[in-house]
């Protein structure tokens, strides 16, 4: 991923910004999109399938109930900065909400995007990588193998 922003930011002139910066909701707008493309990565790399079937693996990860689950299975993992940054997500007034999830799984989901968003946007991918793995270990969602990783089985 840094590559990508790095990619993006010569061949399109961007500016550089300090990610702390964004609103806590541009946060999350970004993050939303980072967090997706992560998990629809990692669900396509286990194979060719119907995009019906690759659409619904990864749904079960992206609604904000999985990701509310995730950032609550992280709190003890993450630093002072990143709480803050996911503190100010979650406490952010939107005026929108989530079909289907609750008020409260909402916020949270919220937290996390903005955590995702500052850590892509503050060119940390390898922190935002470890998390996202880290969470869904947590979430029983990756086994461990001795002391070796293995690769996630989303199918």
């Amino acid at each position: 991923m840094e590559e990508g922003l790095t990619l993006l930011k010569r061949e399109f002139h961007l500016k550089e910004e300090d990610a702390a910066q964004y609103s806590p909701l541009v946060l999350a707008y970004m993050g939303d999109a980072v967090y997706e493309l992560m998990i629809r990565t990692l669900v396509v790399n286990q194979g060719n399938a119907q995009v019906n079937k690759l659409h619904k693996r990864s749904a079960g990860l992206v609604k904000a109930e999985a990701q509310a689950r995730m950032a609550l299975a992280l709190q003890e993992d993450l630093t002072e900065t990143e709480r803050a940054v996911y503190r100010r997500g979650r406490n952010a007034k939107s005026y929108t909400s989530a079909k289907n999830a609750s008020i409260r799984d909402y916020r949270t989901a919220t937290g996390f995007e903005a955590l995702a968003g500052y850590l892509y946007l503050s060119g940390q991918p390898e922190r935002l990588a470890e998390l996202v793995r880290l969470g869904l270990m947590k979430l029983g969602e990756v086994s461990l193998a001795g002391q070796e990783q293995e690769p996630l089985d989303l199918r």
